[in-house]
């Protein structure tokens, strides 16, 4: 084990917030790669039809823009066994290769729960694309492009990896997840990840012993 491992179970066991907190969440026994640049990542994994994962998207609107600068946040389309999640992964995915997933993320989410839009349903989405001003020939381009399919198939394995059977599931600096059942809110849930967060910031801010 090395010294920061072991200076961060130290904090972990000495932590009263953690302690009280030990069942909410699960250490993984294989570490996911994070894409931080150094940073401490918190990633959500979620499927745009999952209602509680529509309901976390207002919190983490909230949530997001008061995290640290030492912290970043990321989405990961969750990829399990069900077409659906392959197929809304691939939409998430072919919105970010075009550029417009900032503009239209959240508009999805809501078209979906509130005016019941079945992304399974391919003339439905592309009208729906075509009234965002979305070009839906690159969009349909994008979608079976190599680069959307590479990264549809990097979801599946960070989901596997996860060790998740559900969303919405967040997963801190690589190390630790939080399922919804652990939360057991989903307010509960970016509470463990706050504190998760800040014992990985006071691990790395601990000098290194000789």
């Amino acid at each position: 084990m090395n010294t920061q491992r072991r200076m961060l179970v130290a904090a972990l066991a000495l932590s009263p917030l953690v302690a009280r907190a030990q069942e909410a969440f699960t250490t993984l026994r294989k570490p996911l790669p994070v894409e931080s640049n150094g940073k401490i990542e918190v990633a959500e994994f979620f499927w745009y039809g999952c209602i509680h994962c529509y309901h976390m998207e207002a919190l983490l609107e909230v949530w997001v823009p008061n995290l640290k600068p030492d912290t970043q946040f990321r989405r990961i389309p969750a990829v399990f066994g069900d077409l659906r999640f392959t197929h809304d992964a691939s939409i998430y995915f072919a919105l970010e290769a075009l550029g417009l997933l900032d503009k239209l993320h959240k508009p999805l989410f809501d078209a979906i729960h509130l005016s019941k839009l079945r992304t399974t349903n391919k003339e439905v989405l592309l009208a729906w694309l075509a009234q965002q001003g979305v070009d839906v020939k690159k969009f349909e381009a994008a979608v079976t492009s190599f680069g959307v399919q590479s990264r549809l198939k990097r979801a599946g394995q960070l989901t596997a990896g996860a060790e998740i059977d559900g969303t919405p599931a967040l997963a801190v600096h690589g190390r630790y997840t939080i399922s919804a059942e652990q939360g057991p809110t989903l307010q509960g849930m970016l509470a463990t990840a706050d504190r998760l967060v800040a014992t990985l910031r006071r691990s790395r801010r601990a000098p290194a012993k000789k």
